[in-house]
């Protein structure tokens, strides 16, 4: 038992959770959800296309099935899920989110309808020539690699990209507590961009953007705030507002079309959300001058066709539509990506400055790789060379030695022992042989067709050869400027094999307004005891039974373009529009008050509409027995939240009564005021005073200590009796006083 308990760590559940929360979200941030500055890619990406290199899946060789790929990568090195994987693969195939694309897929790899891939056994997938360019030069060590997840393999830590990935074709992911999500631009662009800026590494982001103005998304579409741009790319962080490019066309009977010909990039691969978005705008009658809506779309491009009444007003459709559907988005960017396993948001200017300073490195290590392995060939080509001048002692050495070994200490150490020469003179000159360990091996593995005379020429042509290409790469590593040029030129070579031609347009638009039709039509608000909140059409609530109708506390008749007003005993007044309480049937329940004007925990007192309030007065009470009349129109506001009345400190409203002009024109109404120790008032109405909604009312009735009002009611004078908590109130038990008197004990 006590060795158990010796085995017990005791640690605080707070700090564990507080640690274990931290290293998974910087498990998720570095090694998951956000792309590398240098190449571009997430850890899956670069573990599928290290995959498929490994596969020998270059641009010119057959495709081979994607589930041996997915296989490969997660068995050697991403093992998370065969699914996850797959889902990355298909999405470096598709054309309209990338640039550049990574993969070139075989087979149904989805659509910008949003169709899903088929499932992996049925697709195939190789590299595309622009994941060579990521790709190349892996074996010149030009990256590191480390251990997988087993220490079984080694993959790269980063990948030699030689296009800047990550601004071409951009890149999303949601991290813990972070996201990334940078836009795609346009590669000639990128490289003209990358290039000024290593001609001139002080210039200003003004002047960066001539090269580079704004994204360009492979969906097209049209840039409406370019303005903005500039803030975005200064700061890394900005809105990018993108709308659908159109064309007006001729249609039939002198209808007019409106052909959607490219669609905002937010919506890529979900083209058909803005398809049904159109048609339920069009079902639901919201667009009275749409005739009908096609999807025309094939694999030459994007035709959505919206067929225009005739004589309609086309200009302020769009504006509606802009409005109202993913015709218009905002494409939210956020320039962040992991540096040396820190997250940083990037401006465009310092995510150029990386990918040159991680270029200067690339190729400084490429130049270096070159320069040894050319030192060492032209070692070897000056043994060869030397070699064949002296063939003969070498072959007299070879025919006497009786070991490889031996032969091999002669030729690099001058070591004669053993070996039988032809004559002293031979082994005196082969004592004086110096070769190199690699010269010799060359020598000793040279074939004997290397000595006729053209294959000796031509070692002595690969020398001279081999001595230019040290000398300039030598050049190239001992100057920055020359190793620039070499970086540009090859980024010039890039830019003719993806350069294309700007897809997205630049505009600065504001935003127009678009006049809608506005239909004004008589519905009723039901609400129940609940707050459950509705409206019904005229034609629902003459359907409707008396039951059904039963349900409801609170039945309003208002216009559709109305307001609905809703008082509570705190003092408040809130206000919700007409078209915002949810149309529903009798069945349905409908929203709770509290939801639809953020009511929290007060309780309503009256709800009305702004038509019947604005026509009419209120007779506020509070329960330290305060009255006041508030003529309707005071409540008029566009504010959503308004202030009723003044309130003393722990006091609240108990009654608020809606008097119309008619009951205060005749004379003939009193006011009943009860207490809860079961005194009652009555007096004239006219005796309260009309004041503003901002006053504390005065005094309607005196109450003793520790007694309250609980209920107000206006009623004609000769009314016998009225209706409170279920119970019958005789009215003509209630002697009529003034107001401020103290009331009268009521039997009921």
């Amino acid at each position: 038992m006590k060795k158990l308990e010796e085995q017990i760590i005791q640690m605080d559940y707070s700090e564990e959770m507080k640690s274990s929360f931290r290293d998974y979200a910087i498990s998720v941030i570095i090694s998951r959800a956000l792309p590398d500055v240098r190449d571009g890619l997430k850890p899956v990406q670069r573990r599928i296309l290290y995959a498929m290199s490994e596969l020998g899946l270059d641009p010119d060789k057959p495709h081979r099935k994607s589930a041996r790929i997915v296989g490969d990568t997660m068995g050697k090195y991403h093992p998370h899920g065969d699914s996850s994987i797959y889902d990355a693969l298909v999405n470096m195939t598709k054309e309209y989110s990338l640039m550049i694309p990574l993969v070139d897929g075989h087979g149904n790899f989805g659509s910008i309808d949003g169709d899903p891939a088929a499932a992996m056994r049925y697709t195939e997938a190789r590299l595309s020539p622009g994941a060579k360019t990521l790709l190349d030069h892996l074996e010149k060590g030009l990256v590191d690699f480390v251990p997988n997840f087993d220490d079984s393999e080694k993959e790269p830590a980063v990948l030699p990209a030689m296009i800047p990935n990550l601004i071409i074709n951009g890149s999303t992911g949601i991290a813990v507590g972070m996201a990334t999500n940078i836009p795609p631009h346009n590669p000639g662009e990128v490289i003209d961009g990358i290039i000024a800026y290593m001609d001139n590494p002080d210039i200003s982001t003004k002047k960066l953007m001539k090269y580079i103005p704004a994204p360009d998304f492979p969906t097209g579409g049209i840039i409406i705030n370019k303005d903005d741009l500039e803030s975005l790319y200064e700061t890394g962080e900005g809105r990018i507002r993108i709308r659908s490019k159109v064309e007006i066309e001729n249609g039939e009977n002198g209808r007019k079309n409106i052909v959607i010909t490219e669609i905002p990039y937010t919506i890529a691969g979900n083209k058909t959300k803005l398809v049904e978005s159109l048609a339920s705008l069009v079902k639901d009658k919201v667009f009275d001058e749409i005739y009908d809506i096609r999807d025309e779309s094939s694999k030459e491009g994007i035709r959505i066709v919206i067929e225009v009444k005739k004589d309609r007003d086309i200009d302020n459709l769009l504006n509606g539509l802009y409005k109202k559907t993913p015709m218009e988005d905002t494409y939210t960017a956020n320039l962040l990506a992991v540096k040396e396993k820190q997250p940083i948001v990037f401006n465009l200017k310092s995510l150029i400055g990386e990918f040159v300073d991680f270029q200067v490195d690339l190729y400084t290590k490429e130049y270096e790789y070159l320069l040894d392995k050319a030192i060492k060939r032209q070692e070897i080509v000056e043994g060869l060379i030397k070699a064949t001048d002296i063939i003969d002692l070498i072959i007299e050495i070879l025919r006497g030695s009786s070991s490889v070994k031996q032969a091999k200490a002669c030729l690099t150490d001058g070591n004669t022992e053993g070996i039988k020469f032809k004559s002293a003179k031979s082994e005196k000159e082969a004592k004086k042989l110096n070769f190199t360990e690699r010269q010799a091996d060359a020598i000793l593995s040279m074939q004997l067709s290397k000595l006729i005379g053209l294959e000796i020429l031509k070692l002595h042509e690969e020398g001279a050869s081999l001595a230019e290409s040290i000398n300039e790469y030598k050049k190239i590593l001992g100057d920055s400027r020359e190793l620039y040029k070499v970086i540009k030129n090859r980024l010039k070579e890039y830019k003719k094999l993806f350069n294309r031609p700007r897809k997205t347009m630049l505009e600065n638009t504001t935003a127009s307004d678009y006049v809608e039709e506005v239909k004004i039509e008589d519905i009723f608000v039901l609400i129940d005891r609940f707050g459950y909140t509705k409206s019904i059409d005229l034609t629902s609530y003459t359907r409707a039974s008396e039951d059904n109708l039963k349900e409801f506390t609170t039945i309003l008749q208002m216009k559709s373009n109305d307001r609905l007003c809703v008082f509570t005993a705190e003092g408040n007044m809130y206000q919700v529009k007409a078209e915002n309480i949810p149309r529903c049937k009798m069945k349905e329940k409908g929203v709770l008050i509290h939801n639809l004007c953020k009511l929290d925990k007060e309780n309503v007192i009256l709800y009305t509409s702004f038509e019947q309030l604005f026509e009419a007065q209120l007779l506020f009470t509070t329960k330290a027995g305060y009255v006041k009349l508030v003529s309707g129109a005071e409540f008029e506001t566009n504010r959503s939240q308004i202030q009723s009345t003044k309130l003393e400190d722990n006091d609240v409203i108990v009654s608020i009564n809606l008097i119309s002009a008619a009951q205060k024109l005749s004379g003939n109404q009193r006011v009943i005021m009860l207490t809860e120790k079961g005194l009652a008032l009555s007096y004239p109405l006219d005796e309260v005073s009309e004041l503003k909604k901002t006053s504390r009312g005065v005094k309607g009735i005196t109450l003793d200590k520790k007694d309250q009002v609980c209920y107000t009611t206006v009623i004609e004078q000769n009314a016998e009796s009225f209706t409170y908590n279920d119970k019958i109130i005789n009215t003509k038990k209630i002697r009529l006083k003034k107001r401020a008197d103290k009331g009268q004990k009521l039997s009921t």
